[in-house]
């Protein structure tokens, strides 16, 4: 499992990257405090506290071209 923080926080930016998120195989989650949604859920997305960075954890050992596919979310 591969770790990072992301921020997301427009709409725009919500529906984004559930569109580059989709083209992965792996199970993507994302974790916000005590809840954590599939990222490939725009619902579930919308259920987390935005306002916030949120915890990526991808799970696969192979994750370099998704973090280059996702490096403006990327909280640096």
């Amino acid at each position: 499992m591969t770790k990072t923080t992301v921020s997301l926080q427009a709409i725009n930016d919500v529906k984004e990257f559930v569109n580059i998120v989709m083209k992965y195989e792996f199970e993507i989650d994302l974790v916000s405090g005590r809840y954590a949604v599939d990222a490939k859920s725009i619902m579930g997305i919308f259920s987390l506290d935005l306002s916030k960075p949120i915890e990526l954890n991808a799970h696969t050992d192979d994750a370099e071209q998704f973090f280059e596919a996702i490096d403006r979310f990327i909280v640096k």
